[in-house]
């Protein structure tokens, strides 16, 4: 990347335009947003008038334009204001309006020289009276100074935009970053011995990442959920993942679909995908403390480490889907039961993998003894627990796992984080020695473009572009690189994504390209 790189506003926002006629505001828009988004005075002189030039219409217009304004802040919507914007009390209406709402609100202060502008209104086929504009060019210097006192989030000059989810707005400086990080390890690459490129591609540097699986509604229904998996698998392996993870539930949970869709058992899945691939880690992000008899889950991951020839992760968690548990006859004890039955699991599972068979009495487990043949491949096998809980889920993750598995944006992470870190202290253990992992939803498009074209075809029919691209991260290659490198630099040792149009192996031709940047 270089300089050019377009500024990133946050979708949404509101933006006002501000200059004197002819000073390039519309032009300007058209090229930067969707024309859906831009509220222009002209057009609804048009739309309550005879034309865009209809000057007598322009109070209606104005009324009009002012009254979609507010429907479409309060609906949370990208919202671009292009009329002259010197009037005061509008613009600082309009800041106004976005406050209430909770968007940001930008200026952009199209500084045209007078000359350009008259220039311009004379090569128009319906210039704007002489007289009109002068007026409007005398009042702008002091329109100028004064926006910049009547604290917008940003006042800009007429530039490169993007409107990209929030996530992505801060990470332009840290994708560039790991550009260039990119460029010096390919430089270096060269100078490695074949051995040395190949302990990188099986224990990878920096920033892990890992597939989630959390969706089974492959074209060509359950008959080809095989060949669908086989292909994605291999795919994902190809395209540089060091983890597949799957969910750990009997029917779709309600935030990603409904309950009667396709879902497959997680272990069953996990055995196949062991068959499919030869490198990533296999586990479940996170099985569900309460669904298997906590013996029989040391039984089970046991079996996968070895048949995947040492690959098993165990994740773990206080599970929380109770109409899950109702619809198949599972008893799902009140949250404190719970904890305690997680820590005891995180206590018995090492015993489990680890040699001879001692007996286990805790709090609520009572296990005679603790063998399991063959034992695991893997002298320790990964332990990763599930959940944000700062008081007690990461305090467990603190004494007993390898791994804390957290979502939530940048600031939510460092928050975990310091939290993990403090237990690690409490409970004697080395902060470093348990790692953050995050997890989260992609949509990655290799251009403007195809990110438009992908959310347009995936969002939910009553849900609008916007909050949809914002739930999915939908950006491009660039854009997460940038957040996956903030999200680094935040302390995650490994990202798991689930790719929101995962239904074939293209997506992870795209997210390969994400990948690459941090090898």
């Amino acid at each position: 990347m270089d300089h050019t790189e377009p500024l990133r506003l946050p979708a949404p926002c509101v933006v006002v335009l501000v200059g004197p006629g002819a000073s390039g505001k519309s032009t300007w828009a058209a090229a930067h947003f969707a024309a859906d988004s831009i509220m222009s005075s002209d057009r609804f002189r048009a739309l309550v008038g005879s034309g865009e030039d209809d000057v007598t219409a322009s109070t209606d217009a104005f009324a009009l334009l002012d009254e979609v304004v507010r429907m479409r802040v309060a609906r949370g919507l990208t919202t671009v204001i292009d009329t002259l914007g010197l009037d005061t009390a509008r613009r600082v209406g309009w800041l106004a309006l976005a406050r209430r709402h909770g968007l940001p609100c930008v200026a952009v202060v199209f500084d045209t020289p007078a000359g350009e502008c008259r220039a311009r209104n004379r090569g128009r086929p319906k210039r704007i009276p002489a007289d009109v504009l002068s007026a409007q060019l005398r009042s702008f210097a002091s329109v100028r100074a004064a926006v910049a006192a009547e604290g917008f989030d940003s006042v800009l000059t007429p530039q490169p935009v993007r409107v990209v989810p929030a996530a992505f707005v801060s990470a332009q400086s840290s994708a560039q970053s790991s550009a260039q990080s990119s460029a010096r390890s390919s430089a270096q690459s060269s100078e490695r011995s074949s051995a040395q490129r190949q302990v990188d591609r099986v224990e990878p540097a920096g920033l892990r990442f890992g597939l989630h699986i959390g969706s089974f509604g492959f074209p060509g229904g359950a008959a080809a959920a095989g060949s669908a998996l086989r292909e994605i698998a291999v795919a994902a392996e190809a395209a540089g993942f060091d983890a597949i993870y799957v969910m750990d539930h009997f029917r779709q949970i309600p935030q990603v679909g409904r309950a009667w869709e396709d879902f497959l058992e997680s272990y069953t899945t996990l055995a196949y995908l062991a068959a499919c691939t030869s490198r990533v880690r296999l586990g479940a992000l996170v099985t569900g403390i309460t669904y298997r008899n906590v013996g029989h889950l040391g039984k089970i991951i046991a079996t996968l480490d070895v048949l995947s020839g040492g690959r098993a992760v165990c994740g773990v968690g206080l599970a929380w889907f109770a109409a899950e548990h109702a619809a198949y006859g599972w008893a799902f004890p009140p949250v404190g039961d719970r904890y305690a039955l997680l820590e005891d699991a995180l206590q018995v599972l090492p015993l489990l993998w680890g040699p001879g068979g001692p007996a286990f009495r805790g709090a609520v487990l009572d296990l005679p003894e603790t063998a399991c043949y063959p034992r695991p491949l893997q002298e320790h096998v990964p332990i990763v627990v599930g959940g944000s809980g700062e008081r007690r889920t990461l305090r467990l993750a603190a004494r007993y796992a390898d791994a804390a598995n957290v979502f939530g944006d940048l600031a939510t992470v460092a928050r975990k984080l310091a939290v993990l870190r403090q237990h690690c202290l409490e409970a004697g253990r080395d902060p470093s020695a348990v790692q953050l992992t995050h997890l989260s939803t992609a949509l990655v498009g290799s251009s403007d473009a195809e990110v438009a074209s992908l959310v347009e075809r995936l969002r939910p029919r009553r849900q609008d572009a916007g909050r949809f691209a914002a739930a999915v991260h939908a950006g491009t290659v660039s854009d997460h690189v940038g957040r996956f490198r903030e999200l680094a630099d935040a302390g995650a040792a490994e990202v798991m994504v689930r790719l929101a149009d995962l239904t074939d192996p293209e997506p992870l031709d795209r997210m390969a390209k994400v990948i690459a940047a941090f090898r």
